[in-house]
């Protein structure tokens, strides 16, 4: 064998046995006998190599697995919490209640540590604190959220410091991250976290769609 492979050539073995994969069924004693190199060092006959690749793809799916029933999980909470947080919004008799619900919901069950509106107008019976503020539509400091006020899209990360400046102000050397929700009617929600890890660009945010949606819906009703 070792005459004909240095006529042929180790690459047209290597090409012909590609062509032929189940040319070691025939041969089942050569399958064994076959050695294959590992990075480590040592060898394995190619029977043992096949069996922890197979273990090896084995692990790699059973992760794969974990990691989309823990998505799946948190998508079944993240849908429920959005839910009750609708549900809640609707049952406010006041446009200050509604805006007080949405704050209390987001504190307590989106595991944010700091949770800021901005609104462009005043509502009648809410007065500003430290989780919430007036800015007017036309003021200077929020030109630097003009783009995402525009497109309406969420956004998930760290702030530019201007940013976190308005929406935090004394607290935002305590924000790591933050899941920023702008609502072009009405104002800017953001939940900020300590957690750098916690919101990241590129995450879902579907949810923070709909959460803003349901707020929107929720003070329409109150609507001059």
């Amino acid at each position: 064998m070792s005459e004909t492979t240095e006529t042929l050539g180790v690459h047209d073995v290597a090409a012909w046995l590609r062509r032929h994969p189940t040319f070691l069924q025939q041969f089942p004693d050569l399958a064994i006998s076959l050695v294959v190199p590992r990075e480590e060092g040592s060898a394995a006959s190619l029977a043992s190599y096949q069996l922890e690749v197979l273990r090896d793809k084995n692990r790699e799916l059973s992760k794969r697995l974990r990691d989309l029933f823990a998505n799946a999980e948190e998508n079944e909470r993240l849908a429920v919490r959005t839910h009750q947080l609708a549900l809640a919004l609707m049952r406010q008799d006041t446009a200050a209640d509604t805006v007080r619900a949405m704050a209390a919901t987001l504190a307590e069950d989106f595991n944010g540590d700091l949770v800021k509106i901005v609104l462009f107008e005043a509502i009648d019976g809410l007065d500003e604190s430290d989780w919430l503020q007036v800015v007017k539509r036309d003021d200077a400091r929020l030109q630097p959220f003009q783009d995402c006020l525009a497109d309406g899209e969420p956004l998930c990360g760290r702030l530019q410091p201007e940013k976190h400046a308005l929406l935090y102000g004394d607290s935002a050397d305590q924000v790591q991250s933050t899941a920023l929700l702008p609502l072009p009617a009405l104002g800017l929600v953001a939940v900020g976290s300590r957690d750098p890890n916690r919101f990241f660009p590129g995450m879902g945010t579907l949810f923070l769609q709909m959460m803003g949606e349901a707020l929107e819906t929720a003070l329409a009703r109150y609507a001059r």
